[in-house]
This record gives C-alpha cells, sequence and structure tokens, in this order.
C-alpha cells in the first residue's frame, strides 16, 4: 500500500511538472518582482487545478557574492530578508488565512543557490537554477522581466537563452514594466561621481604635478569632464565605503609588488632579446581566471599587458586570451601570481586559497574534463 501512495504521489507530481504547475523563480531586487510573484503562484494553482494536484512554487536567490568577499555575510542576510518577503507576498496571493478547500494546495519554498560558486556569465546562473529544478522536480521557470541575474549587467536574455538549452519550460512574466525617470545624479550615484572625479583629479595632479594654480584649476576641469562623460560606466554601482578603505590600502601594497614583477620580467626579456639564438616561443594563451566583476578583471588584465612577455588580447567573462612570448612567461602566468595577488587587493587573504589556473587545470584533468586552459598557435589549438 506503501509502495502504491507513492507511486500515485510521483505520478501527481510529474503530471504538475509537466503542465507547469511545479514552478521556480530566480529572485533579485526589481520594481517588478512583486507582480512576477503573483503571476507565478496564480498560474502554478490555476494549472493545478486543470490537473487535479498540488503545485509548488520554489523563489530561488542565485547568490551574487563569492566566498571570498569580506561582506559576504551582510549580503546573504539581505538576500535571505528578500525571500522571507517573497514569501510573504506568495502567502498573501494564496489567501492562506482564507483558503478555499476546493482551491488545490500550493507550496511555497525559498532557497538561496550557487552560494559556494563563482557565478559570472548566464552559462552559471542557468547550470544552478537547472541542477536546483531537477533536484526539486520542478518543471517551469518564470523569469522576472526586470531580473538582473549579475547585479547590474544585462544578463537577462542570455540568461534565459541559457535556460531554454535545458528541458525545463522558460517564460517571462507578463507584468507591467514601471516607468523609468532617470536624473542625471541622483543620491546613490552622487558618491560614485565623486569618487570618479577625485581619482581622475588625483591622477592628473601625480602627472602634471602640484606646483601653481594653473595646474589646479586645469586638473579640475579636465577631472569634471572625465567626470560628466565616464561617470556612468567607471564604476558599476554604488560603492561600498565600508570596503573601500580596505581595498584602497591593499592596492597599496600591490603597487610594489607588480612592479618588482615588471622588473623581473623585464630581465628576462632582455636576456631573451640578447639571446644569439633568440630563443622566443610565441604563443596565444587563454585560461579561465578566477577574478570577477570589471574592475578586479581589468586589473588583472591590465597587469598582465604591463608586464614584458605577455600581452592580453582579449577578455571574455572570465575567459582571459594572453598573448605570451616565451615559455617561462607562460608559466609565471599559470602559476597565478598576478591573479592570486589582485584577488588580494579585492577581497583580502582569504581570496588567496583559490587554486592557481594550472592547479585547476589539473583538477580537471584528474576528472577526466577537458581543461579549461588552452594553447592556440598560427597552426591551431592544442588541447
Amino acid at each position: 500500500m506503501a509502495g502504491e501512495a507513492t507511486d500515485a504521489r510521483k505520478s501527481t507530481e510529474s503530471a504538475a511538472r509537466e503542465t507547469g504547475a511545479r514552478v521556480l523563480v530566480p529572485v533579485g531586487e526589481s520594481p517588478t518582482l512583486r507582480n512576477t510573484v503573483a503571476y507565478a503562484v496564480r498560474t502554478a494553482r490555476e494549472r493545478a487545478a486543470d490537473t487535479d494536484s498540488s503545485a509548488a512554487v520554489h523563489f530561488v536567490y542565485p547568490a551574487l557574492w563569492r566566498a571570498v568577499e569580506p561582506t559576504r555575510a551582510g549580503k546573504f542576510e539581505r538576500a535571505q530578508e528578500l525571500l522571507d518577503r517573497v514569501e510573504v507576498w506568495a502567502h498573501e496571493d494564496l489567501g492562506d488565512d482564507e483558503a478555499d478547500a476546493a482551491e488545490p494546495t500550493v507550496e511555497i519554498e525559498t532557497a538561496v543557490v550557487g552560494a559556494d560558486e563563482y557565478l559570472f556569465s548566464p552559462a552559471d546562473f542557468a547550470r544552478v537554477i537547472v541542477s536546483y529544478a531537477r533536484e526539486h522536480d520542478l518543471g517551469r521557470v518564470v523569469v522576472d522581466p526586470e531580473y538582473q541575474p549579475g547585479g547590474n549587467a544585462p544578463m537577462l536574455r542570455p540568461l534565459e537563452y541559457e535556460l531554454t538549452k535545458s528541458e525545463l519550460s522558460v517564460e517571462e512574466a507578463p507584468v507591467e514594466r514601471p516607468t523609468r525617470r532617470g536624473v542625471l545624479v541622483g543620491r546613490e550615484s552622487l558618491t560614485q561621481y565623486l569618487l570618479v572625479f577625485g581619482a581622475s583629479y588625483l591622477f592628473y595632479l601625480t602627472l602634471g604635478g602640484f606646483s601653481g594654480t594653473f595646474d589646479l584649476v586645469t586638473g579640475a576641469i579636465s577631472a569634471a569632464v572625465v567626470t560628466v562623460v565616464l561617470g556612468k560606466i567607471a564604476l558599476k554601482g554604488k560603492p561600498d565605503l565600508r570596503t573601500l578603505p580596505a581595498e584602497l590600502g591593499r592596492l597599496l601594497l600591490y603597487t610594489p609588488y607588480l612592479l618588482w614583477e615588471i622588473a623581473k620580467a623585464n630581465v628576462a626579456l632582455a636576456y631573451v632579446i640578447l639571446h644569439p639564438r633568440l630563443p622566443i616561443d610565441p604563443k596565444m594563451v587563454k585560461f579561465e581566471a578566477a577574478v570577477w566583476n570589471d574592475l578586479p578583471a581589468t586589473t588583472l588584465a591590465n597587469s598582465i599587458t604591463l608586464t614584458p612577455g605577455t600581452l592580453t588580447v582579449e577578455v571574455s567573462h572570465r575567459e582571459f586570451y594572453i598573448h605570451s612570448l616565451t615559455q617561462s612567461a607562460r608559466d609565471d602566468l599559470f602559476d597565478g601570481a598576478l591573479e592570486r595577488a589582485v584577488r588580494f587587493v579585492f577581497y583580502g587573504r582569504a581570496a588567496a586559497q583559490i587554486p592557481s589556473p594550472k592547479e585547476r587545470g589539473a583538477a580537471q584533468e584528474d576528472l577526466g574534463e577537458t581543461p579549461n586552459d588552452s594553447l592556440t598557435t598560427d597552426g591551431g589549438t592544442d588541447r
């Protein structure tokens, strides 16, 4: 009897999944989240009624933080607060206080997913969402039209495309979007503009000198022009003033380290140039760096370019395409010293625990996977 009951329950869940009564909704702060919640629970109940079965709506928050971020605890708490708010909304929409016995029951669940992984690209977000859906037997994904999985990056369309590669049914909630009325400088962006102005002004004076009124005035004008033109794109989102002093302090430690690496690379390259046989072995190298967000990725890319013997050609998500002149330059690159130092600047000491590119490639080979790192020559690509 127990086996028959279990089989009947599985059959009912399968029918509910196939008709879209078992739903997954990725959530994040957005102006249309409230209406998306209402749409998801309403349609789940309606489709469950059609199959005479129960329904389930799972709200998941893909983690936008990384395991090495000093502020991850606070971000997790904010994510949990949002999920608690979403759960309250869902129960309000279902009218649980005055539930009608004739209406199908709707199970509401919330969860944070991907907290222990590096979610960077749309494929990364889709992977953890699909994995959760399969684990909980959910067949339909309802996406908030204003959802931004990468925080500020416009990744919704690529995310939906990645999700459609799975067996899940994917739809965008048909909710009304608010009219966007932005201002040039709001209170949230004022700090961003001030930081861009201050950094530009200080850079100008450092190069031009602090000798007189002319330098001070022209520096202020130049910094103002840079701020107006690049203020909205130089930094994405409002800077976290709590972590900024520590990052600047670690950046001061990183600068002499970078200069030392540049000096060593200059000596190594000079040896190659002066060697009678000119022992160069130019190749294009691709590897997935364990850095994320624009500023750390830009810092690493520029650091590699400033080091003689290596040149950053292209950066796509976490994939860095580097032109390397010698084998020793490639060895240094895959040893991950620069990558580890950049992580230290932006995420503190804990970031040093992440394996180097060479170690990550070896781990992939041990698992029987194709390593992410590859070498591209004029004759093709060697894996």
